[in-house]
């Protein structure tokens, strides 16, 4: 588990023997999925105790709504949303990420406790917020961004997805390791969802091997997004509403568990923790029946040198 150390700064990216399962804290009245229920600090602090209970290695804090249409909060209120909530997780002993677009949000957060920052617009939205996280040697999620979705889903056209989310992610990870944030403190993330049509994140999804080729660990957030609700509803029928689709995320992070994802962000953590642990336990089956067909290999191979 990753610590501030006596400088200030964070020791490193957490890492697990499989892939971990980040929980959701929105502290916001108007999230797509949960808005308003952890709304209060106190009652976002027990859930993210509560997720961490359930299986979740740990929680990402945010105070501001990013689905389209969302306006923007300012950066007081923001503040004054998330940092408490950190602190009061942080001293309870959770790993603790915070989701945020601005670099004082940042900053404040790491202070109080955080040891990740997860920008979902990759550092474009705030040109301080590279410089901050470099400062504190904090790890960064660099997500595929194209623009704010207030105006709603923006820019969402693609000749080939896979090719052209691989190419902006490459350039923006460039730009933030040109900024002094160290390689091994880089992970990716998709955008799923972030102008994307559900087609466009099915196809993401289906070459994740292709975004674990850029070298860097992997997030996949996918929880009850609007692809999953399409795929749920059919061709005829109306998406199930954002609650109603949580086995359908637990599907996705078992598959990207498998595909080597670093982490999947959801909202429900239990059954994507059971999930993640399933494909461990397969891949786990996999690499011993391997050691043991190889060892097998060789122990016939020593017996046919001594017959000759």
């Amino acid at each position: 588990m990753s610590k501030q150390n006596g400088r200030g700064r964070v020791a490193g990216l957490p890492e697990w023997d499989r892939c971990a399962v980040m929980g959701v804290v929105n502290v916001t009245p108007d999230s797509f999925s949960d808005g308003g229920r952890w709304f209060d600090t106190t009652a976002a602090v027990k859930h993210g105790l509560t997720l961490v209970a359930e299986g979740a290695d740990l929680v990402d804090v945010g105070g501001e709504s990013t689905r389209p249409g969302a306006t923007r909060v300012d950066e007081a209120e923001e503040l004054r949303r998330v940092v408490p909530v950190v602190r009061g997780l942080a001293a309870e002993g959770v790993t603790v990420s915070v989701d945020t677009m601005r670099a004082r949000v940042a900053e404040e957060a790491l202070g109080a406790g955080a040891v990740l920052v997860n920008d979902v617009s990759g550092g474009l939205a705030d040109p301080a917020m590279i410089p901050v996280v470099a400062d504190a040697g904090a790890p960064f999620v660099v997500m595929h961004w194209r623009g704010f979705l207030e105006g709603g889903n923006v820019k969402g056209v693609y000749a080939d997805v896979v090719a052209e989310v691989l190419d902006e992610l490459h350039a923006r990870v460039d730009a933030v390791l040109s900024g002094g944030i160290s390689p091994d403190r880089v992970v990716v993330d998709p955008g799923l969802g972030f102008s994307k049509d559900a087609e466009h994140d099915l196809v993401l999804l289906s070459h994740l091997d292709r975004l674990l080729g850029l070298g860097h660990p992997l997030l996949v957030a996918a929880s009850r997004k609007r692809f999953l609700g399409r795929v749920l509803a059919g061709p005829e029928g109306a998406p199930p509403p954002a609650r109603e689709r949580d086995a359908a995320t637990a599907a996705v992070s078992a598959l990207a568990a498998h595909a080597g994802a670093w982490a999947v962000r959801v909202h429900e953590v239990r059954a994507t923790a059971d999930a993640v642990r399933v494909a461990r336990a397969v891949e786990g089956a996999r690499t011993d029946s391997a050691r043991t067909a190889d060892t097998s290999a060789r122990t016939l191979d020593d017996s046919a040198e001594g017959t000759r």
